[in-house]
């Protein structure tokens, strides 16, 4: 029998080349992707495709969210996270079902006020997210009040009041369904932590829909009957078409799987950035797809929003060390000798022209869907939309 040489190692023991992994920039620019096109999509189907009902929509993404969730978990390992939760009946009714009914009353809030405000100005409404999140967590306890903290949400107010008062086509109706969206979100976000956070319950946006989606939809199938059951018409269905119907509610779930993988392959730091990146990238979208007038004063104001609210969600600290590193890996980059030397590894190149091309897809799309629908309705589309899930 011949022996194994000594130096070379058996086969078992030989070092495994090592398993390439996708870079961070694939889970981010997929994130941004699906997030947008949902939106686009959502849209397109009320304006152009003639399926005015917006309730009736957000259940049909809900019952399809709370299949596929069942299905993935019995097939696959991405809702596994779920069996480290200790779900009980008391845990559910106590925690999961008013946290479901806010989430509904979220959803239709930010909803409606699609009917009355531009996408540009209900992302720059959002912008003051933060702030309610926080004022939530004062009037809860959660959090101790502090001067720097409430001059940094007066900074981030000052900016969308700044952005409010530059908008043209500014609706009341709107403007207030857009803070009730963002008030019921922030106590949802706030009644996790108290109900469950603090008893050791986490869980992952794909295992939360998992819950909460059953008692989202069953709140929907109610408000969706009432508000919008006297007017519908299945030749509505027909004409928007169901193969569409079902592939838009496929990329609305699909948002809530890449929002998994980013948490799972980034910091907070890098999705707090991508959150704001991927606002500021929906407001360049409906200026250039929608045709939406901004005012310069609505420029300012969102710029001094979104200083605040980089600032409240990062710190200086934070801020200070990313431009660092951006200088420094900037210097390497122009000080490196030009060649092969000089580029960027394959993968970050792949990642970023990855990112790109789903970006210009997106505005593409948006706005051949658009186009085509201009001249058949006559629909202003700043005046219509719907919330992504």
């Amino acid at each position: 029998m011949a022996m194994a040489d000594p130096e070379l190692g058996s086969p078992a023991e030989k070092v495994q080349p090592k398993a390439r992994s996708i870079h961070p920039l694939f889970y981010i620019g997929s994130w941004i992707f699906f997030s947008n096109l949902t939106i686009l999509f959502n849209k397109w189907l009320i304006d152009n495709r003639g399926f005015r009902y917006p309730a009736t929509l957000t259940c049909w993404h809900l019952i399809f969210a709370t299949a596929a969730t069942q299905i993935l978990a019995r097939t696959t390992k991405l809702l596994d996270g779920r069996k480290t939760v200790k779900m009980t009946g008391r845990v559910y009714m106590r925690a999961i079902v008013p946290i479901g009914l806010l989430y509904s009353a979220s959803l239709v809030c930010s909803n409606m006020v699609y009917l009355y405000l531009s996408v540009a100005f209900i992302q720059m409404l959002k912008a003051a997210a933060p702030v309610a999140v926080l004022l939530t967590a004062w009037v809860w306890g959660v959090e101790k009040p502090s001067l720097k903290r409430f001059l940094n949400i007066i900074f981030i107010v000052a900016g969308v009041a700044l952005a409010s008062l530059g908008e043209i086509d500014f609706s009341w109706a709107g403007f207030l369904f857009q803070i009730g969206g963002i008030v019921f979100e922030a106590m949802r976000l706030i009644m996790i932590q108290v109900l469950l956070s603090e008893d050791g319950q986490k869980m992952d946006p794909l295992v939360s829909l998992y819950y909460y989606a059953p008692v989202c939809a069953v709140m929907n199938v109610f408000l969706a009957a009432a508000s919008e059951a006297h007017k519908f018409e299945f030749a509505d269905v027909a004409k928007a078409g169901w193969g569409l119907l079902l592939l838009n509610a496929a990329v609305a779930f699909l948002l809530n799987v890449s929002s998994v993988f980013l948490i799972g392959k980034t910091s907070g730091l890098v999705m707090t950035l991508t959150g704001i990146l991927k606002n500021i990238l929906l407001v360049i979208a409906s200026v250039m797809i929608w045709n939406t007038s901004i005012a310069g004063l609505q420029f300012i104001g969102y710029g001094v929003a979104l200083v605040g609210l980089v600032y409240y969600s990062v710190g200086w600290e934070q801020i200070v060390g990313v431009l660092t590193g951006i200088g420094l890996y900037l210097k390497s980059v122009w000080e490196a000798p030009r060649g092969d030397e000089a580029r960027l590894p394959p993968a970050v190149r792949r990642a970023l022209f990855t990112g790109l091309a789903a970006i210009i897809l997106v505005l593409l799309v948006g706005g051949f869907m658009y186009g085509g629908g201009v001249e058949a309705t006559g629909v202003q589309l700043s005046s219509r939309g719907l919330l992504l899930l």
